[in-house]
């Protein structure tokens, strides 16, 4: 019985509130992160860092701030990628004010930055819900990343009007930069997504949890209870922007090494809503079986026609990435509608009653 529950007793509200009620659950986790911090180190190659890891854990990353705002808070944003590139762009001047700041305080830093921007962005959550504030989020979308294309001082007045890494050392150890090892980046990102999930965690099983799904589910009879909608609703954008800045930062600066504009526009926003919706919306883990099904598939199907040996060009495989994802999409939303997670949820179901029938 892998789940067994028996004399697993809780005497205490601290023990019924804990992070693992169930010792199984923290043995999962454990070995999760075995295979982040051990084994993948041990077995992956470079290839599979840079295409497959580091971008998983990014994307989840910034799944995970919208979900914060979407599917713990109800308030639906199509701003996601413009507020990545406010922490990117964020992280850039940072880097280049003060070149001797440490590249991991710049990305912190930069956090408040983006959640400034989705705060002042949210104000109108106060007045508006639903399709209506999607389009206000919409108009932030498009406004950030002109200002992006038409503020030279964001970019330095390069003539590319791109943002380039320069290289970058924390403790002697090259992480940014064309001269950083991939595995090097790959534990810096890994590091980051864990303590920001692990906060982000906390915060949803807290007093801020508790205030962001009343606010979801009736706002109304929230406020009833007495739960101020305007703190609810600003702390949300707040908390999720600066996550989803976080999250641009790590995107440019340990995995693409540069960025012009065009990377945050409403492409990007889309892709991060899809992983939270396939994920889970409301739910930790679903954004991290999100971007592994929506990140990750995509570079399995690309290898796949060569291992088999199979003469399928470029553009065809393309195609056919895009339409098996939109299928998955659709069969995903059509027969399980809260997402990856809720798969897990009825799977650890299974294990903790089994062998017993009902």
């Amino acid at each position: 019985m892998i789940f067994r529950t028996a004399g697993q007793y809780k005497t205490s509200y601290e023990a019924d509130q804990a992070l693992f009620p169930v010792k199984q659950d923290f043995y999962l986790v454990l070995g999760i992160l075995l295979l982040g911090y051990v084994v993948f180190p041990l077995t992956a190659s470079e290839f599979t860092f840079k295409a497959l890891l580091v971008p998983v854990l990014i994307y989840a990353l910034a799944a995970l701030g919208l979900n914060i705002l979407t599917g713990y808070c109800g308030q639906l944003s199509l701003g996601t990628g413009a507020f990545m590139g406010v922490g990117a762009y964020a992280t850039y001047k940072l880097m280049t004010i003060i070149p001797e700041m440490n590249i991991f305080a710049a990305i912190f830093l930069s956090g408040f930055f983006s959640a400034a921007v989705g705060v002042a962005f949210g104000l109108p959550s106060l007045r508006i819900k639903g399709f209506y504030l999607a389009i206000a989020t919409l108009a932030a979308q498009f406004f950030l990343v002109w200002l992006f294309e038409k503020w030279a001082w964001l970019y330095n007045y390069n003539a590319s009007g791109a943002i380039e890494v320069a290289t970058s050392s924390v403790f002697g150890i090259t992480v940014t930069g064309p001269t950083a090892l991939p595995i090097v980046q790959y534990y810096c990102v890994l590091i980051v997504v864990t303590l920001v999930t692990w906060v982000a965690i906390n915060l949803t099983r807290g007093r801020y949890g508790r205030m962001w799904k009343a606010t979801r589910d009736m706002d109304i009879a929230a406020e009833l209870v007495g739960i101020k909608l305007m703190t609810a609703k600003l702390t949300a954008f707040a908390v999720s922007s600066y996550i989803v800045g976080v999250a641009g930062g790590l995107l440019v600066f340990f995995w693409k090494g540069a960025a012009e504009p065009n990377l945050f526009d409403i492409p990007l926003s889309f892709q991060i809503l899809f992983i939270a919706i396939i994920g889970g919306l409301g739910s930790i883990l679903g954004n991290f079986l999100g971007a592994i099904l929506i990140v990750a598939l995509p570079v399995i199907l690309n290898l796949i026609p060569s291992t088999l040996g199979i003469p399928v060009d470029s553009a065809t495989l393309e195609h056919l990435n895009v339409m098996i994802v939109g299928a998955l999409i659709i069969a995903f939303l059509i027969l399980e509608p809260h997402g990856l997670a809720r798969f897990y949820a009825i799977i650890r179901e299974k294990f903790i009653l089994w062998p017993f029938p009902y």
